[in-house]
């Protein structure tokens, strides 16, 4: 009986690290960016299956950034002295980031046609512009962090592979929907891009203030 239930809750930790890794890399790719507008314009040109090998060249990247990001984390948690001057800075990062989202959230339409794409194979162009976006490690060091501090996640090796498959599907994913709903998210790209900045600078904003009062009290 012991063993089923370390069993299931072993189970059930692989579950929610394998649906942070999708939700946080999904929802930190779903705003208008670089990445996911060439998807976009990839597809409208190209047609959705080179969209689809972007999207794959992209995600596969995110393997490597993902471990990367892992191994900075667990260095930085075992120097305790470190690790509490990184939370601080979360902190900071996350109310930025707030107001970036804020700020982005009233600016006017985002124009697609004003993307340049590679003439390589969509493919390489993913892992092109993947390992060019330098916002991909700290970002998953931040979420590694904040998962942390709330005791949600595990260095050992099953764990951070459950957490990266999340994070590699969460991000094809999110791409791939850029790429079949082309037309139609290109013509309502002003509209969508406030509705989801304001969205994200609430949330960003709300774990900056939770983070706060968790280490305060």
């Amino acid at each position: 009986m012991l063993y089923i239930c370390i069993s299931n809750n072993l189970s059930l930790n692989l579950l929610l690290l394998f649906f942070f890794g999708f939700f946080f890399s999904f929802v930190g790719s779903i705003t208008p960016s670089m990445l996911n507008m060439t998807a976009l314009k990839i597809s409208l040109e190209k047609g959705r299956e080179a969209a689809n090998k972007y999207a794959f060249g992209v995600s596969i990247t995110t393997i490597p950034q993902v471990i990367t990001a892992v191994l900075l984390t667990k260095y930085l948690a075992e120097n305790p002295t470190i690790l509490e001057t990184l939370e601080k800075a979360g902190i900071l990062i996350f109310i930025l980031l707030s107001y970036y989202f804020y700020k982005a959230s009233r600016k006017g339409k985002m124009k697609v046609e004003e993307l340049k794409t590679k003439k390589e194979l969509p493919f390489l162009t993913g892992i092109t512009l993947s390992v060019i976006n330098m916002f991909a490690i700290p970002f998953f060091c931040g979420i590694i962090v904040l998962l942390d501090t709330f005791k949600l996640f595990s260095f050992y090796f099953i764990p951070v592979l459950f957490f990266t498959l999340g994070a590699v599907i969460g991000t094809f994913y999110i791409l791939f929907l850029y790429g079949k709903f082309a037309k139609k998210i290109q013509q309502k790209t002003g509209k969508l891009t406030k509705d989801i900045n304001i969205i994200l600078s609430i949330l960003t904003g709300f774990v900056a203030i939770f983070t706060i009062i968790k280490r305060f009290i």
